[in-house]
């Protein structure tokens, strides 16, 4: 099967596309930009590429996580990341859906119905997420909000989230990543929550495995 670009939420059912927005394969919504209060965008942005470097030194990461639609559906599971470009969400019973990344390429298989869906790394915002680096330049950091117990950046930019915004959410003393929200073009929101995170586990590449005869042989 070959790769696809990035296609119109319009066309997946409701479930494949929360999986999609909530994991960051597909950001569908409505980029706003926000005004940026208490400091200049230079500041702004110097204060998320602060955050985003410490993210990004984190090399492996792996933990549960709760995702929230914005029908109040709920689903959880485990994921796990390896930089750059792997990551791995496995969802838990009944959900049948898994999502991986290789560091090439992107696939949303559905165990149930033996489907898959693939997609270029690189069209997707997860490109970015799971660098080795993560630039945030100015016109991509739309708003820093810090508050005694949490930081908050919004992320906006078409040509890499698409018509969408990305929030953030990191913990003001360590930097770690504790929430993820994508808001569409209907302000509705799906959000991840991660918790019980370990950084720094040595991670089998064999985690990250995309079974690429099955893609292509039932895509």
């Amino acid at each position: 099967m070959s790769e696809k670009t990035v296609p119109a939420a319009g066309r997946f059912i409701v479930s494949r596309r929360a999986i999609l927005a909530g994991t960051g394969v597909l950001a569908t919504g409505l980029a706003v930009g926000l005004p940026l209060r208490g400091a200049s965008a230079q500041q702004t942005s110097g204060a998320a590429q602060k955050i985003a470097d410490h993210f990004a030194s984190v090399k492996t990461m792996a933990g549960e996580f709760v995702q929230f639609g914005p029908r109040g559906e709920q689903t959880g599971g485990k994921f796990y990341i390896s930089r750059p470009g792997k990551i791995r969400f496995n969802y838990d019973a009944p959900s049948p859906m898994r999502v991986i990344a290789d560091g090439k390429s992107v696939v949303i298989g559905n165990q149930k119905l033996k489907t898959w869906d693939i997609y270029p790394l690189s069209k997707t915002p997860l490109n970015i997420l799971l660098g080795d680096k993560i630039d945030l330049n100015g016109a991509m950091v739309r708003n820093v909000k810090e508050e005694a117990d949490l930081i908050t950046i919004v992320l906006g930019d078409r040509s890499i989230f698409g018509d969408s915004t990305i929030t953030m959410m990191f913990d003001p003393r360590t930097y770690d990543l504790r929430q993820w929200t994508i808001t569409d073009a209907q302000k509705k929101d799906t959000s991840v929550m991660i918790f019980n995170v370990q950084t720094g586990l040595p991670m089998d590449d064999r985690v990250f495995r995309i079974p690429y005869d099955e893609v292509r042989n039932r895509g």
